[in-house]
């Protein structure tokens, strides 16, 4: 593997530039980097949807070292389901992408004291390159009615699934507009509706986590109106 993960793309997109805070509910966040994480072993070919549970059908590493700690982890733990993987992995996955970002000069960790005795950290951006590149894909699939390529058609899964327009800076009809495209590109990619699970082997697994995660975001923010 090469390039960013799904899940760095993500949190990029959901800190603000500037002030280097988060600019959508912190656990939506979390249960989509962990969301963001098993897609990226399901199109890397390392993880597949067997008989309800998420198994390991390849252990290679793909070269990414938090990607390949879960790799390892789905690997050494007994089965479990799409949903309960998206809820254990989402725990300190942020702090440890985050600090990634950071020891390559992405973002930078700023710390700061709140009420005189309430530590906090920001991230501002030092790199822009990595986001621009993510927006103008992502830019480009709304705008261009054709179907992207198969990781920035998993991305828009997970920006529509995470409610995240306003992280596209978009707001009332386009934002609107944007859902709607975003989720053709989903469906038109087989990652959300029906899943066959006699389809290959990559869709229907990602779908069920792009499922499971929908599930888990409704349950932490509501159903969306």
């Amino acid at each position: 593997m090469t390039g960013v993960a799904l899940a760095e793309e993500l949190l990029l997109l959901a800190y603000d530039d500037e002030t280097g805070k988060a600019t959508m509910p912190r656990i939506s966040l979390d249960l989509g980097m962990a969301a963001a994480v098993l897609i990226e072993l399901a199109l890397a070919g390392r993880i597949a949807y067997a008989e309800g549970n998420l198994a390991v059908t390849d252990p290679a590493p793909v070269g990414e070292p938090i990607i390949d700690e879960v790799l390892a982890r789905v690997a050494a733990d007994t089965p479990h389901t799409p949903s309960s993987w998206v809820q254990r992995l989402r725990h300190g996955l942020r702090d440890r992408i985050l600090g990634d970002l950071v020891a390559r000069g992405v973002v930078r960790d700023v710390e700061e004291t709140e009420l005189g005795f309430i530590t906090v950290h920001r991230y501002p951006v030092v790199d822009a390159t990595v986001e621009k590149d993510t927006r103008d894909r992502l830019a480009a699939a709304l705008t261009s009615g054709q179907l992207p390529d198969e990781r920035t058609a998993a991305l828009a899964t997970l920006v529509a699934v995470l409610r995240m327009e306003p992280a596209l800076g978009l707001s009332g009809a386009a934002a609107d507009d944007a859902r709607r495209r975003l989720e053709e590109i989903a469906s038109g990619a087989g990652f959300s509706g029906n899943v066959s699970l006699d389809d290959s082997v990559v869709r229907p697994s990602v779908g069920l986590v792009v499922a499971a995660l929908g599930q888990a975001v409704d349950q932490a923010l509501g159903k969306r109106p």
